[in-house]
């Protein structure tokens, strides 16, 4: 179990107060699919992802972005148990979906990216190391089936 203090809590809970869902992950996913582009093979349904522009311009990619973000609201309310929280999503995305576990983190990095580019100054090492943390927690979760 993840140890955290006060500090780190009221630090992710004012990152999630301040989020734009829809903005921030749209933002998230496209990064992530534009950057890397070998994880849009999981979204061969959501159409046209020739392009960095068709991507941006996806509606099914800035709605999945916003339910990722909806569903780290999940590991902010159970922060003292985030593995078992997302026991059935690792289940899921390890044998239904066949998702690579490394793109859980590089979808956490571009995340990272677009929080910190978001947040501006108020983007501290503070807040950084609060919000690597606790994403690394997710991530592992995330990935607890494929072990």
């Amino acid at each position: 179990m993840v140890e955290w203090t006060d500090s780190e809590r009221a630090i992710i809970n004012s990152i999630f107060s301040t989020l734009d869902y829809e903005e921030i992950g749209r933002k998230s996913l496209c990064r992530c699919l534009i950057v890397y582009p070998w994880t849009q093979r999981y979204f061969g349904a959501f159409g046209n992802l020739y392009n960095a522009e068709t991507i941006m311009a996806n509606p099914l990619i800035a709605a999945h972005g916003t339910k990722i973000l909806h569903g780290l609201d999940r590991a902010l309310k159970n922060m003292d148990d985030i593995k078992n929280t997302y026991a059935e999503l690792s289940l899921l995305h390890s044998d239904k979906l066949h998702v690579d576990p490394d793109n859980f983190r590089l979808l956490a990095d571009c995340l990272t990216v677009v929080i910190a580019a978001k947040m501006g100054t108020g983007f501290t090492v503070e807040t950084q190391v609060a919000w690597q943390k606790f994403l690394s927690v997710v991530v592992s979760a995330l990935g607890r089936q494929y072990h």
